[in-house]
């Protein structure tokens, strides 16, 4: 996770006011409209954190938004939850994740990905979690996060996880995606 390549001069951010985040296109509504109506609103109420990333010219070619939650112990898989106490438990949430639609294709998202385990990671020295969770916004998303071994929470189909464990493992490997 920690060798994330992306081309020359391009950057990541914290997403701020200046960032131009109308001309993103990601091609999924929901996508484009949390980054332009809520990201930042919802940063600025420190509810979650959004990273953009950047090319040469300082355009949004792709986004994604961490925060943290709770899971109920029930809801957890029994190989999960055997050794944890029966109440609620911390989790990182990768809230959204996007790649405009103009470099798609190109393992944009996979390296976005990689870079927001690797936050999810450094934050782990500081904040304990048992799990990164996220919501598929549709079944296309749902293979794409199955591909770098989230898997689904029993009971909520669209919902996915990937334990501390793996993504610590993850991190000692140097690897953010397969």
């Amino acid at each position: 996770m920690s060798g994330v390549r992306y081309p020359d001069g391009w950057r990541i951010e914290l997403l701020t006011k200046s960032h131009n985040r109308r001309a993103f296109q990601s091609g999924q509504e929901q996508v484009d409209g949390w980054l332009k109506r809520s990201a930042l609103q919802s940063q600025k109420k420190h509810l979650s954190s959004t990273k953009v990333l950047l090319d040469e010219d300082g355009q949004i070619i792709g986004y994604y938004t961490l925060a943290s939650s709770q899971v109920d112990f029930s809801d957890l898989p029994t190989e999960v939850a055997k050794s944890l106490p029966q109440r609620q438990l911390p989790v990182a949430v990768l809230a959204w994740l996007g790649v405009d639609s103009s470099v798609q294709g190109r393992g944009i998202g996979s390296r976005l990905l990689a870079t927001a385990l690797r936050d999810c990671h450094e934050a782990s020295k500081t904040f304990a979690f048992i799990a990164v969770i996220l919501d598929c916004v549709d079944e296309s998303s749902k293979a794409f996060y199955g591909r770098y071994d989230f898997a689904e929470l029993p009971g909520y189909p669209m919902r996915l996880y990937l334990p501390f464990k793996l993504l610590e493992k993850l991190a000692s490997n140097g690897r953010g995606t397969k």
